[in-house]
């Protein structure tokens, strides 16, 4: 399989999941407004298990170290296979919650405080668990996310002063909820691995790939049962059904599966890079996900449009602190 062996590949690497993890949200601004995310969410997850299929059947097959796929999925112990899809089960809960995020406040709110708050939650579990890199340094980024993070809540109140109720209080609260869910989703899959020796790994223990599809699998079962409560039940607007999923464009249905894919890409990317970089700055730099997201949230998506100057200043802070904190994390791994 192929096995990252320098830091600076493993950091530019992070870096492409970074872009991939802050622009699927894209994907799901792009269908069509009547298509619910409830719908999407599902092509979404097809599009993730098709590129963790893919990645394990190329890069996780392929080349000299390491265990191909099929040699490793068949020797890999029951307790790390569970320990994968417990995390795509709880992946699945938060992204779940951050997709509804989205199609309430926006991927300006909804990144920046779902996905910061895993960040921060995420680097301390990982850290804790495998204590990689430069505490001072990693912690001291990590800091100035918490700061980036309540200076986008603050604008985000700011900018909706005035405007009533309670949607937007709860899409804030979801972002909150999904954050605090997905901070620990990392954790169950770095478990699972061997993160020190990915070119002989440990028996019973996965490759980057073989887990990452592993993981994948849970988040389809779990989205059988969360996704289908969701239709019957949303968080906003009338229910709808499987009738309407089926009855959708095939441009709705692939820009959903391009949005798994372009997440996916990111995840299988991260995963190779964890054995180098070690899980906490992995994590934490794939993470920085957050600044893409609020990029695209008020730069191209304008959804902060025409918002008062005091706004505009705590959203120009919060870029800044993201980019300090995240380059103190490239730091602490250097």
């Amino acid at each position: 399989m192929f096995i990252v062996k320098d830091y600076s590949l493993a950091v530019l690497l992070c870096f492409i999941t970074m872009l991939c993890w802050g622009s699927w949200g894209n994907t799901q601004k792009m269908a069509s407004k009547n298509w619910r995310f409830e719908l999407f969410y599902w092509d979404y997850v097809i599009g993730m298990v098709l590129l963790s299929l893919i990645s394990a059947l190329t890069l996780g097959s392929f080349g000299d170290g390491g265990r191909s796929f099929l040699a490793d999925i068949q020797q890999a112990d029951n307790s790390n296979m569970i320990s994968a899809i417990i995390g795509g089960i709880v992946f699945n809960a938060g992204n779940i919650l951050l997709s509804a995020s989205i199609s309430i406040a926006g991927m300006a709110v909804a990144f920046p405080v779902g996905v910061g708050i895993a960040l921060v939650l995420g680097v301390i579990i990982n850290y804790l668990a495998s204590q990689n890199g430069d505490p001072i340094f990693l912690f001291g980024g990590v800091s100035l996310v918490v700061i980036a993070i309540i200076l986008n809540a603050l604008a985000y109140k700011t900018n909706k002063a005035g405007t009533s109720n309670n949607k937007s209080s709860k899409g804030l609260w979801l972002a909150i909820i999904a954050g605090i869910l997905m901070a620990f989703f990392y954790r169950f899959i770095a478990a699972s691995m061997d993160l020190e020796n990915f070119n002989s790994p440990e028996l019973g223990k996965m490759t980057p790939y073989t887990a990452f599809f592993v993981f994948s699998i849970g988040v389809l079962l779990s989205n059988l049962l969360f996704n289908t409560l969701l239709i019957k039940k949303p968080f906003i607007g009338e229910p709808t059904n499987y009738k309407a999923y089926f009855s959708g464009s095939i441009r709705n249905h692939m820009t959903g599966i391009m949005g798994g894919i372009i997440w996916g890409i990111g995840n299988a990317l991260n995963l190779m890079a964890a054995g180098k970089a070690g899980a906490a700055i992995s994590y934490g730099l794939g993470q920085g996900a957050t600044l893409v997201a609020a990029l695209w949230g008020v730069f191209i998506w304008k959804e902060f449009k025409s918002s008062q100057p005091a706004v505009n200043g705590k959203l120009a802070l919060m870029f800044l602190f993201f980019v300090l904190g995240i380059g103190l994390i490239i730091i602490a791994g250097s």
